[in-house]
């Protein structure tokens, strides 16, 4: 388990508008926490910055105490894995050997009976295990996205990102991504943090809940019932809703009229 901490965070593609600001996070146990939040609030931004593919305009992101600017890439990647969103890399190669980059910052010399043991087990995990030996450009976008996933997984690093990582698949597959996802942080005892655009799938598996709104700010942090409120979601997403209680207690969001919509 690592310790990760962001203060005073913003960043900007080079113009005077800030894309994220003044952001100020501390996770410090680990868990699956997710990222809430209308598009174009900064999410994926901010969790680019989390892994040095963005280097903050203002501000610091540390892990266990190291900030990650004086670190190199590949001493970043064994501390925090990414999964992006889409997996759309085309990979001339088995499905196999493309999970199996994932594991290019813990080798050493040469791939070992143990990294093929990992990516094995991962496959499994993610029921792709047929696919081992099909090309990765013949996969369809669901295909693609569990490789991805599969990929950051076998990273085995402390911390991992995952940005929309049920995007292209059926409600199947996105319920038993979110319920692999919390089981792993559990299990691995992994600081797990993904971008979600589902309320009730947040709702139902996260453990905090970063809830980010206009103009890139951190709204509010807490427990899915202190986050997933009728007053929030009207305020941050401009929409009616009515919240009640699922089978397991938690929120669940049905919702209304949209009260606004940007021009």
């Amino acid at each position: 388990m690592s310790t990760l901490e962001v203060k005073n965070l913003s960043f900007s593609y080079g113009g005077p508008r800030m894309i994220i600001q003044d952001i100020n996070l501390k996770i410090e146990k680990p868990g699956l926490y997710c990222i809430l939040g209308p598009n174009g609030v900064g999410k994926s931004t901010l969790i680019k910055c989390l892994n040095k593919i963005n280097s903050p305009t203002k501000g610091s992101v540390l892990i266990d105490g190291q900030d990650l600017t004086g670190m190199t890439n590949k001493d970043v990647s064994k501390l925090v894995g990414y999964v992006p969103v889409g997996g759309n890399d085309m990979f001339s190669m088995p499905v196999m050997d493309a999970i199996l980059i994932g594991r290019y910052t813990q080798q050493k010399w040469k791939t070992t009976s143990e990294d093929l043991a990992i990516v094995a087990r991962t496959m499994k995990l993610l029921g792709i295990s047929s696919l081992a030996m099909h090309g990765y450009n013949e996969l369809s976008a669901g295909q693609h996205q569990k490789v991805a996933i599969a990929r950051g997984i076998v990273q085995e690093a402390p911390i991992l990102l995952l940005d929309e990582p049920t995007a292209n698949l059926d409600v199947r597959y996105q319920v038993y991504i979110a319920e692999l996802l919390k089981g792993l942080s559990r299990m691995a005892k992994m600081t797990i943090i993904m971008i979600s655009h589902d309320l009730n799938i947040t709702a139902k598996y996260a453990d905090e809940i970063i809830m980010m709104a206009p103009p890139g700010i951190i709204y509010k942090i807490g427990t899915p019932e202190e986050i997933i409120t009728e007053d929030t979601i009207r305020e941050v997403y401009g929409v009616d809703c009515e919240i009640v209680k699922d089978s397991d207690g938690k929120p669940h969001t049905i919702l209304g009229s949209a009260l606004w919509i940007d021009e």
